[in-house]
């Protein structure tokens, strides 16, 4: 009709687990027992003998015993360590006697944080936007396109998802080569097309488990109404990609705000460097300014836990969407 073919669809699932809605006639009998005290049944439907819940109960929310999470401590730690002096910083690390911001204002007159981020946004932008078309193309393709060889396309999913396994740090030696070859070392394209290559396979299999089950009636019937392959994907599917779309974008650019190797051999330009590098302009050959290194990396961090804070929802949706049928 319009060049290209839906795969076979798949028809709904009947109502499922048809015992779902029984009630074992004793269940009255054992929910008036739980709540008197906590008990454990066993499959034959005794009783044993009751457990602590201590350690359940803490985690529960609205808690206000509950642990703090240990996804906070690093960041929290970084943050102390800012504030103090950097003599303290190995000699008393405990002690927040002397609490100051004079690391802030060195590491704000010695990094020039405002090109730093200009440049790290930048790259981001633009590598970000590419690397997602390309793989939505790719896994578009995959997902609703009919192979006239089915190992044609198994092979050509798996060249793309092998991305995943290959270290960062292989890649350096044959990428500098390349960049000397394509005469653009020390530019922005040197970066932009690793990051654009690094982002595709973490993006395709996120985005073929969300386009496997979406459901084909949708795009069928926009297909019998006339629309073409482009409308489709703009109109259609991408908008139903939101979550899927919004996790992708939030990790690809914190890679890009993180990512240090690529940064620091592909771009000897001063006037390029990205935020990653602002770490390791408080490191010398014989001295190590401690301070300074902990108050950059906190307005390193700082960014990327607002960014956190506002998509979270996003986030988790898009992880999990497609990882239950159903």
């Amino acid at each position: 009709m319009h060049g290209f073919s839906l795969l076979g669809l798949r028809p709904g699932a009947s109502g499922r687990g048809g015992g779902a809605g029984r009630k074992h006639p004793g269940a009255a009998v054992r929910s008036q027992e739980v709540q008197a005290f906590p008990l454990r049944w066993n499959c034959h439907g005794s009783t044993a003998a009751p457990e602590p819940v201590t350690a359940i109960a803490a985690v529960l929310p609205g808690r206000s015993d509950r642990a703090p999470s240990t996804a906070t401590f690093a960041p929290s730690w970084i943050a102390l360590l800012s504030l103090q002096p950097s003599e303290k910083i190995l000699s008393n690390p405990f002690s927040f006697d002397d609490l100051t911001l004079e690391n802030y204002l060195n590491a704000a007159n010695a990094l020039p944080l405002l090109q730093m981020y200009g440049n790290t946004i930048f790259i981001a932008l633009v590598s970000v936007t590419v690397g997602t078309a390309i793989s939505f193309m790719g896994a578009f393709a995959l997902t609703r396109m009919v192979f006239r060889r089915r190992r044609v396309q198994s092979s050509a999913r798996f060249y793309l998802l092998a991305g995943l396994a290959v270290p960062v740090y292989i890649l350096l030696f044959p990428v500098y080569r390349l960049d000397l070859a394509l005469g653009i070392f020390g530019t922005y394209a040197a970066l932009i097309l690793p990051y654009v290559a690094v982002s595709i396979p973490f993006n395709t299999l996120l985005m073929t488990g969300f386009l496997r089950d979406f459901p084909a009636e949708i795009e069928e019937a926009a297909i019998i109404d006339g629309v073409g392959l482009w409308r489709l994907c703009w109109s259609i599917v991408l908008p139903l990609m939101r979550p899927v779309i919004a996790t992708i974008l939030i990790f690809n650019v914190v890679y890009v705000f993180n990512e240090f190797p690529f940064a620091s051999i592909l771009i000897n330009d001063p006037d390029m460097v990205t935020v990653s590098l602002a770490v390791s302009r408080f490191q010398g050959q014989y001295t190590v300014d401690y301070g300074g290194m902990m108050a950059a990396a906190t307005l390193v961090l700082i960014p990327q836990l607002v960014i956190y804070a506002i998509f979270q929802r996003q986030v988790i949706a898009g992880m999990t969407v497609g990882a239950v049928k159903g």
